[in-house]
């Protein structure tokens, strides 16, 4: 069963699985329920995405080593691929539920740090 923590956000918070398998990495959303507006999946050690296969959009959010925003890609459709050089790891959510989150370039989010230390 994959780890799952709970991050405290502007909107109350949101469940965070935690991909850091290599399996866990490689599937990511691909496979399985969508994501809730209250979920989102972090995938851990992963610099680079690509949203081919996906039938939905999402939002791609980049923290680095002290689980702080680094860049934020709204709305990211299927057959794109974005990519962070400086990133540690990667929260994918639903499209729109990063703004609705207050996840923004600068935030930390401290309950993060372990996974993607």
């Amino acid at each position: 069963m994959a780890r799952v923590l709970v991050c405290p956000t502007a909107a109350g918070g949101m469940r965070v699985r935690i991909a850091d398998t290599f399996v866990s990495r490689a599937l990511s959303l691909l496979v399985g329920v969508p994501l809730g507006q209250a979920e989102a999946l972090l995938i851990a050690p992963c610099s680079i995405i690509h949203a081919i296969g996906m039938c939905y959009p999402i939002d791609v959010v980049f923290v680095d080593r002290e689980a702080r925003i680094v860049r934020v890609f709204p709305q990211v459709r299927a057959r794109h691929i974005r990519f962070v050089p400086d990133a540690r790891a990667v929260l994918e959510l639903t499209a729109g539920t990063a703004v609705r989150h207050g996840l923004a370039p600068g935030v930390r989010l401290a309950q993060m740090a372990d996974a993607v230390a």
